[in-house]
């Protein structure tokens, strides 16, 4: 169990698929509960960003703003994300850039991020969630290796509410939430 400082800290969440009913904004939203009380979990929107576009920096859109406020303000990230393609989610990918610029404005640089992401097929979003974690410490984020969670989804292990209702599940799910949480600690 978690027993680090006291005073709560804040996960931004960004989830990779956009869609009504997602695996991984559920997903995401289980962690959250599992979270409670330990870190306070945000959830960025990044569904409404504009592909990224360099001229759009002369008037930049109000939420390339809010993503950079929303990363910036908070104490670790937290990416969430399907696989598409063994790559992935092109949603996050464009999260990403628009992150990273102007250039020496980088709002991910040194913040302690994790990756989890969850799919109905047998590996569970590895291949992409590989692929995420080369590209973020390109971006210069402090990386959480261990533990990985590549997460067969299957819907009997949670309730309607989004409580993991397996104990097997909600110990290994457990256990990457106090890890997000001490590395946080540790690196943040």
């Amino acid at each position: 169990m978690y027993t680090g400082h006291s005073s709560m800290k804040t996960v931004a969440v960004l989830v990779g698929s956009l869609r009504t009913g997602s695996l991984n904004r559920k997903f995401a939203e289980s962690f959250a509960k599992l979270a409670a009380g330990k870190l306070e979990f945000k959830f960025i929107e990044i569904g409404d960003l504009p592909l990224y576009d360099e001229d759009l920096w002369e008037n930049p859109p109000a939420p390339v703003l809010r993503l950079k406020k929303d990363i910036e303000g908070a104490d670790g990230v937290l990416f969430v994300t399907p696989e598409y393609n063994r790559n992935y989610s092109p949603a996050i990918d464009n999260a990403i850039h628009w992150g990273t610029r102007p250039w020496g404005q980088n709002s991910w640089t040194g913040r302690p991020v994790a990756i989890a992401g969850t799919s109905p097929g047998a590996i569970g979003a590895a291949v992409g969630q590989s692929q995420l974690k080369q590209v973020l410490v390109v971006i210069g984020m402090a990386v959480m290796g261990q533990p990985e969670v590549y997460f067969s989804y299957k819907e009997e292990l949670f309730d309607e509410a989004g409580n993991v209702v397996n104990e097997q599940t909600a110990a290994f799910l457990q256990n990457f939430v106090d890890s997000v949480a001490a590395r946080i600690d540790r690196v943040g």
